[in-house]
C-alpha cells in the first residue's frame, strides 16, 4: 500500500496540464448543442414550434400528432450533432441523474435498417427502474415507472446521445423523482404570487422562481484519490491527520488558479456553454484545492436541470485531467466544507424582480409585500426548511469552518430591520394623512438608498437576504437543489394565498383602501416572524441558548430533522398547495432515512477495514522495527541499552496502547451496527447518528495518532498534505 501511495505521488508530480482547443466565441457556441428556440426554429413546423413554446409558457397540453412532428424535427437535428442514441434523461431519488440509451436504429425488413423516433418515444418511456428507490410507492411485481417528457427544459446532446428531460412517475401516477414535485411547486408559487402581484399591476400573468447555485468543489489527483480507498468508497476522508499547514494564511481563496485545474476549467467550461450552462463565475474557494463555480440565474426548473447535468459533466471532464471532483459537503477534517447556496428569486413575465426595490413607494411596497412575506414563510416552516438541506454528509459540514448552523434564521442586515422595526408601529386600520405621507416618503420610499450601502457580510446565516434574492446557504454540496426548492417554493406559495385572503377580507370588512390593509397585515406578519430574524454570528453556545430562548428549533443531525417531512402540518401544507400526496412525502422520508443509515453503514464498514487491514499492520510493521532497534542496543550495550533505547521502548508502548485502541473501538462499533441493523426506519437510523457514528472520531484518533509516529516511508495512505497541495 505505501508502494501504491508513493507511486501515486510521483504519478501526479509528472502530470501536464491537458491541452484545450477553444472552439470560438463563447456567445457564438451557447447552446449549440441543445434543442432551444433557434434550433426549434430551423428544424420544426410552424405549429409544431408554437405547440412547444405554449407549453413552456402557458403549460399547455401537446396534442400527440404534433408530437410525432417534433420527434421528427428533434431527431435530424440530434443526429445532425452526431448522436446516434436517445435517453430520456431523469432525476430519481437517488440525488443523482438516470438514463437509458436507445438507438434511432430500427431495421424494416429485407436487409434495411432507418433512423427511427416518433411522438411516442419522445412524449413517454417505460424504463422500469424498479431497482431505485420507492419507498414502498411500488411493489416488485408492479414495479413498472414511466419517464414523461418535460417540455419546459429543453433537449439536449451529449456525447452522442440526445438527452430528453423527463418525469419519473410510478404506475399510479406518484411521483418517484425530484422534478415532479418541484414542477408542481413551481406552478402552485407562480399561481399565488400572480394573484398577489395584481395588487400593484394589473398587467402580471406570471411569475417564475429564479435559482442562481453556486456549487463548490474539490480537486484532487486521481491518482492519490485511488490510493485512498475512504475517498473511492465515501467520497471523504475518514481519517488522516491535518496537514501543519491548511488553510490558516487564506492564501489559496481567490489566489492564481493552478495550471492543471485552470485547463480543466477551461474544458469543463468550454462543454457548459455547448450545453446551454451559462456558468459565468471560477474562483479558488478557502480550502485548499478547494474550488467554486457559478453560472447567470436561471428559471428554477432549468436552473436545478443545469446543476443536475453540471455535476455528471464534471465528473467526466476531471476524468480527462486525471483529476476526481469531490462533492462531499466535508471531505478533509478541519478544513473549510463545500456548500451549494441557492439563490432564489421570484419575478414576473413584465421583468420585474419581486425582491428588488423600485423607484416608487408603490412598487417598494410590492417589494415589502414579497420580502415580508418570505421571512413569515421561512418562520413558520423553519423545521422543513432544515429538513430539506439534511444528509449525513451534510451534518459534518453544518456549524463548522463558516458553514451556516443546523438553526435557520434570517439574515437581513441592519437597516432593512430598522425599516421593519418602523413599520412593526405602523397604525392598526386605517391610517392618517400624515402617516402615509411618513410611510412613503420616509420609510418605503427610501429602501433603494438603504439597498445601496446593505451588502451581506454574515457567511454563517443559513438564509440571508443579499439585495435582490435571498440566498438559501444551507445546501449542501452534494444536494440537489430540487429538493430545497420545492420546500422553500411551496411554503412561500402556501405563505402568499394566506396573505391575499387576509388582505382581501379587510378590505371587504374593514372598508380599508388596498395599500392600508397591505400595511396591516404586513405589521402582523412582522412582529410574528420576529424571532426568525438573526443578525449575529450563527456559532456556539450563546446563539444556541438564545434561539431556545426564541422557540427555534435546533436539529442537529438528520435523524432529528427529517421528522419535520412527515409531520401533520408538512402533509396538509403539500396536499393543499398540491405538491405532493400523503403517500409522496411518506415515501420520500423512508428513501431518506434509508439513505442516511446505508451512507454511515458504509463508512464505518469503510473505517474498520482500513483501520484493522492497513492502518495496524503498518503499525505493527513499524514497532517490529524498534524492537529490533531495541533488541540490537541491548545486544551491543548490555544492561546500559535502557539510557539509550528509551524514546524506543517509549514509541512501543505508544503504537501498542493506539493498535488496542483501534481494536477495542472497531469491535464495539461494529456490535452497534448489528443492532441497528435489527432495527427498520427512524429507530435504526437513531442508533447509527447516536450509538455508531460516534465511533468513527475515535478510532479516527488513534489512527491520526499512530500516523504521527509510524515512519513516513512506510505509511500507506496519503497524506493530507498531499492530498491538498499537490498540483
Amino acid at each position: 500500500m505505501a508502494m501504491l501511495r508513493f507511486h501515486a505521488l510521483k504519478e501526479t508530480l509528472n502530470r501536464k496540464p491537458v491541452e484545450i482547443k477553444e472552439n470560438g466565441r463563447r456567445s457564438e457556441i451557447f447552446g449549440d448543442n441543445v434543442f432551444n428556440e433557434h434550433a426549434m426554429l430551423q428544424h420544426l413546423t410552424k405549429d409544431a414550434y408554437k405547440s412547444v413554446m405554449n407549453a413552456i409558457e402557458f403549460g399547455a397540453k401537446i396534442d400527440r400528432k404534433i408530437a410525432d412532428h417534433i420527434s421528427t424535427g428533434m431527431k435530424e437535428w440530434a443526429i445532425s450533432k452526431g448522436a446516434t442514441h436517445y435517453t430520456h434523461w431523469f432525476q430519481p431519488l437517488t440525488g443523482a441523474t438516470a438514463e437509458k440509451h436507445d438507438a434511432f436504429f430500427e431495421t424494416i425488413g429485407s436487409g434495411r435498417a432507418m433512423e427511427k423516433f416518433d411522438g411516442g418515444q419522445l412524449v413517454q418511456q417505460e424504463p422500469d427502474a424498479s431497482s431505485f428507490p420507492n419507498g414502498g410507492i411500488r411493489n416488485t411485481f408492479e414495479a413498472r415507472g414511466y419517464t414523461a417528457w418535460d417540455p419546459t427544459s429543453p433537449a439536449f446532446v451529449y456525447g452522442t446521445t440526445l438527452c430528453i428531460p423527463t418525469i419519473f412517475v410510478a404506475y399510479t401516477g406518484e411521483a418517484l423523482d425530484n422534478k415532479a414535485p418541484l414542477l408542481r411547486a413551481l406552478q402552485s408559487v407562480d399561481q399565488a404570487a400572480t394573484a398577489v402581484c395584481k395588487y400593484f399591476d394589473k398587467n402580471v400573468t406570471k411569475v417564475n422562481a429564479s435559482l442562481g447555485w453556486e456549487q463548490e468543489y474539490f480537486l484532487i489527483d486521481s491518482a492519490l484519490a485511488a490510493a485512498r480507498p475512504d475517498i473511492i468508497l465515501t467520497g471523504r476522508t475518514l481519517l488522516g491527520h491535518s496537514s501543519a499547514k491548511g488553510q490558516q494564511l487564506d492564501d489559496h481563496y481567490f489566489g492564481s488558479i493552478p495550471n492543471r485545474v485552470m485547463s480543466f476549467m477551461r474544458d469543463l467550461e468550454n462543454e457548459c456553454m455547448l450545453l446551454g450552462i451559462p456558468v459565468k463565475t471560477r474562483h479558488n474557494e478557502v480550502a485548499p484545492n478547494q474550488f467554486e463555480l457559478a453560472p447567470i440565474f436561471e428559471e428554477a426548473n432549468l436552473a436545478v436541470d443545469h446543476n443536475s447535468l453540471l455535476m455528471d459533466v464534471m465528473e467526466k471532464v476531471s476524468q480527462r485531467h486525471q483529476f476526481k471532483v469531490l462533492f462531499h459537503e466535508k471531505p478533509f477534517a478541519g478544513i473549510n466544507g463545500s456548500g451549494k447556496h441557492n439563490n432564489w428569486s421570484l419575478a414576473t413575465n413584465t421583468g420585474v424582480n419581486l425582491l428588488s426595490p423600485g423607484k416608487t413607494p408603490m412598487k417598494n411596497l410590492q417589494f415589502l409585500t414579497f420580502f415580508v412575506n418570505t421571512i413569515k414563510a421561512v418562520h413558520d416552516n423553519e423545521e422543513l426548511i432544515r429538513a430539506a438541506i439534511a444528509s449525513a454528509s451534510n451534518d459534518h459540514r453544518l456549524g463548522a469552518n463558516e458553514a451556516p448552523p443546523a438553526i435557520i434564521s434570517v439574515f437581513i442586515g441592519s437597516q432593512l430591520s430598522a425599516v421593519l422595526d418602523e413599520l412593526e408601529n405602523v397604525t392598526k386600520g386605517k391610517l392618517s394623512p400624515q402617516e402615509k405621507t411618513d410611510l412613503k416618503l420616509n420609510i418605503v420610499g427610501k429602501i433603494p438608498e438603504i439597498l445601496l450601502d446593505n451588502t451581506d457580510r454574515n457567511r454563517t446565516s443559513p438564509f440571508a437576504f443579499t439585495g435582490n434574492k435571498f440566498e438559501l446557504r444551507a445546501v449542501g454540496s452534494w444536494s440537489n437543489c430540487a429538493g430545497p426548492m420545492t420546500v422553500l417554493n411551496t411554503i412561500i406559495a402556501k405563505q402568499l394565498k394566506d396573505f391575499k385572503v387576509e388582505v382581501d377580507a379587510l378590505i371587504a370588512k374593514k372598508d380599508l383602501k388596498k395599500d392600508e390593509a397591505v400595511f396591516n397585515i404586513l405589521r402582523e406578519y412582522i412582529k410574528a416572524s420576529k424571532k426568525i430574524r438573526f443578525e449575529g454570528n450563527g456559532y456556539g453556545e450563546a446563539w444556541e441558548k438564545e434561539a431556545a430562548e426564541r422557540g427555534l428549533s435546533n436539529n442537529k443531525t438528520t435523524p432529528e430533522a427529517l421528522k419535520a417531512q412527515i409531520s401533520k402540518k408538512t402533509i396538509s401544507l403539500y396536499e393543499e398547495m398540491n405538491v405532493m400526496s400523503k403517500i409522496e412525502v411518506e415515501a420520500r422520508h423512508e428513501i431518506e432515512l434509508e439513505e442516511y443509515i446505508l451512507r454511515i453503514q458504509i463508512e464505518g464498514r469503510v473505517l474498520g477495514d482500513i483501520a484493522r487491514n492497513h492502518v495496524i499492520p503498518t503499525a505493527i510493521r513499524y514497532q517490529n522495527t524498534l524492537i529490533e532497534n531495541v533488541s540490537g542496543l541491548k545486544e551491543i550495550f548490555g544492561k546500559d541499552f535502557k539510557k539509550l533505547a528509551t524514546e524506543q521502548i517509549d514509541l512501543i508502548e505508544r503504537i501498542s496502547e493506539h493498535i488496542a485502541g483501534i481494536n477495542s473501538k472497531v469491535n464495539a462499533m461494529t456490535e452497534e451496527r448489528k443492532k441497528a441493523n435489527k432495527l427498520e426506519g427512524q429507530q435504526s437510523a437513531e442508533v447509527y447518528c447516536n450509538k455508531v457514528k460516534p465511533y468513527f472520531d475515535e478510532i479516527r484518533y488513534h489512527c491520526d495518532k499512530l500516523e504521527l509516529l509510524v515512519d513516513d516511508n512506510i505509511w500507506p495512505l496519503v497524506k493530507y498534505r498531499e492530498l491538498l497541495f499537490t498540483r
